[in-house]
């Protein structure tokens, strides 16, 4: 139990606990002056290797594995933990300052994509590859790849914080978001009972989307001991499926993208 007791509003504290507690603030915006490289390839990706960052690595590299030409990026680190993504350069790129972002330059004006399903989305148009052309297969697409934008913040700024970054572990908080990441899994394990992809017979967008949260947190490599926490080998559909992506040669190469410092 807790002594906190709400005020009737809220004001910020000086000062928060925890990993992150520091760089958080109650406003927007950038913070501080600064200047980000841009390189000579079609595609600019500001970024870092995270379930969201490595989403458009792996995607950059599925294009290239395709043989598809105008798909090379230049790959720039973005240290969250240091306050990389409140700087000005990154903030007119992304205005939410959350990797990764995405700057396409191989037309006329440069176009910004930010958000991680955006950008996969984005890429699969443009590259049309990796998004079904018929209807009713893209609709199914679709529906997976905002499920999983909907789905994994209560996976990662829920279940991960609670688990893994919290200054103190608070029982309540736990069992709310463990609770809701194994109702996922399970959702997730009974669909691929029946099919070998998530959004029907072949890999798109979605998988990409949701093995770079879901995969990596059922071989136990989101945060430390959480698969043993959650038992994720208790889903052998969703273990099957994960193992089929991860020996993906465009998987391991997304996520083993070498990052140039922006420093």
């Amino acid at each position: 139990m807790t002594d906190y007791k709400l005020p009737e509003v809220w004001e910020a504290p000086e000062s928060m606990d925890g990993k992150w507690g520091g760089l958080n603030r109650p406003t927007a915006g950038s913070r501080f002056e600064q200047t980000l490289p841009v390189g000579e390839k079609p595609f600019q990706l500001y970024s870092l290797g995270t379930p969201n960052g490595v989403k458009v690595t792996i995607m950059f590299e599925e294009l290239k594995e395709l043989g598809l030409t105008g798909a090379d990026y230049d790959l720039y680190r973005i240290a969250i933990g240091e306050g990389d993504q409140f700087g000005s350069d990154f903030v007119a790129i992304n205005p939410n300052s959350k990797i990764p972002a995405l700057l396409d330059l191989s037309g006329d004006k440069p176009v910004r994509v930010f958000e991680s399903a955006a950008i996969l989305l984005y890429l699969a148009e443009k590259f049309e590859t990796l998004l079904p052309s018929n209807s009713i297969e893209r609709t199914e697409v679709l529906n997976w790849l905002f499920w999983q934008t909907g789905a994994a913040p209560f996976l990662g700024g829920g279940f991960g914080h609670f688990f893994h970054y919290a200054p103190e572990s608070i029982e309540y908080a736990i069992h709310r978001f463990a609770m809701e990441a194994k109702r996922q899994l399970d959702l997730l394990d009974k669909e691929l009972a029946t099919k070998p992809y998530i959004a029907g017979n072949d890999y798109t967008i979605a998988d990409i989307a949701i093995w770079s949260w879901y995969g990596q947190l059922s071989q136990d490599k989101l945060w430390d001991k959480a698969g043993v926490f959650l038992n994720v080998k208790e889903y052998p559909h969703l273990q099957a499926w994960t193992e089929k992506i991860a020996a993906r040669p465009a998987v391991k190469r997304g996520l083993a993208a070498d990052y140039q410092s922006i420093h």
